[in-house]
C-alpha cells in the first residue's frame, strides 16, 4: 500500500509542489503551498460539491426524519427499516460523506510526508527527469518558517477556520434530546476544532497552511451550495428523485427555476411601473 501510495500520490504531489516553488518569487513555499491547496481542492470539487448538496438537502429533510424518530421510538427494528426506506426515497447515502473524508484525509496524510521532504532539495531524487529543479527553498512565509512546526499562529488560525466549517453545515433549529447524531454533531463542532489546533502544532507549518486554505475553500463552497438549496422545495425536489434524477440535477433544475421566476417577476415589476 505504501509503495501505491508514493507512486499514485506521493511523488505527484511531491513534484508538484517543487514546481510550484520554482515558478514561485524567490522560491517561496508558502505560495506554492496555497496553490498546490487550490489545485488539490479543484480536483476534488465534483466529489466534495455533492456531498456537500445532499448534507444540505438532509438539513431540509430534517423535519420529516424526526416525525420517523417519534413514530417508531419504541421499535428500533422498524426505525432501521423506516429510515432505509427513506434515504432511498431521497436518493441519499448515508455513508456518502465517509469517501470525500477519507480521500481528504489520505490525501492529508501524504501531504504531511511531502511537505516533510520538500521543504528542503535534500530530495530531489523523487523528481521526474523533466520537473525543474530550484536551487533553494524558501520556507519563510509571513514570518513563519514552514518547515518547523508552529505552535500557535496557523494552528489557530486552522482552528478557527474549521469551527466556521463545521458550524456552517450544522442543522438548522433546535437539536432534539431523542437525537444523539444530531447533540454529537453539535459536540463535534467545538471538539473539532480544538483537536485540530492540538494536532497542527506538531506538524509541519506548512501543513495547518494547507488545512487552512483548505478550509477557507470549503467554506465558500458550502455558502454556496448551501445558498442553492435553501429555496428548493422538497416536494419537487422529491419528485425528480423518484423520476431518476440524482442531487446535482435536482439542484441545477430547481436553481434553473428559481433564476426563470425571479427574472419573470422582474420583468413584470418593470412593465407595471412603465405603465404608471
Amino acid at each position: 500500500m505504501k509503495a501505491f501510495l508514493k507512486i499514485i500520490l506521493l511523488k505527484p504531489l511531491f513534484n508538484l509542489l517543487i514546481l510550484l516553488v520554482f515558478l514561485m518569487p524567490k522560491n517561496n513555499l508558502g505560495m506554492a503551498v496555497i496553490i498546490l491547496t487550490i489545485l488539490i481542492r479543484l480536483a476534488i470539487l465534483p466529489l466534495t460539491k455533492t456531498i456537500t448538496r445532499q448534507q444540505a438537502l438532509m438539513q431540509k429533510l430534517k423535519p420529516e426524519m424526526d416525525k420517523l424518530k417519534v413514530e417508531y421510538k419504541d421499535n428500533q427494528q422498524e426505525m432501521a427499516k423506516a429510515t432505509m426506506e427513506f434515504y432511498k426515497k431521497h436518493n441519499i447515502s448515508p455513508f456518502g460523506s465517509c469517501l470525500p473524508m477519507i480521500v481528504q484525509l489520505v490525501i492529508l496524510i501524504v501531504l504531511y510526508y511531502v511537505f516533510r521532504i520538500g521543504v528542503t532539495t535534500e530530495r530531489f531524487d523523487l523528481l521526474y527527469s523533466f520537473t525543474p529543479r530550484p536551487d533553494s527553498i524558501n520556507p519563510n512565509f509571513l514570518g513563519i518558517d514552514l518547515s518547523k512546526p508552529d505552535l500557535w499562529v496557523l494552528p489557530i488560525i486552522t482552528g478557527v477556520l474549521q469551527f466556521i466549517q463545521t458550524w456552517q453545515m450544522l442543522p438548522k433549529g433546535k437539536i432534539s434530546k431523542d437525537d444523539p447524531a444530531g447533540a454529537m454533531q453539535k459536540n463535534m463542532v467545538y471538539f473539532f476544532p480544538i483537536f485540530t489546533v492540538m494536532i497542527a502544532r506538531g506538524f509541519p507549518a506548512a501543513l495547518p497552511l494547507y488545512w487552512s486554505v483548505s478550509s477557507i475553500v470549503s467554506i465558500i463552497q458550502q455558502k454556496s451550495v448551501l445558498a442553492q438549496t435553501d429555496k428548493i422545495n422538497v416536494r419537487e425536489a422529491d419528485k425528480l428523485l423518484e423520476s431518476g434524477a440524482n442531487i446535482d440535477e435536482v439542484v441545477n433544475i430547481e436553481s434553473t427555476k428559481q433564476e426563470i421566476e425571479k427574472s419573470t417577476k422582474k420583468g413584470v415589476e418593470i412593465t407595471v411601473r412603465k405603465r404608471k
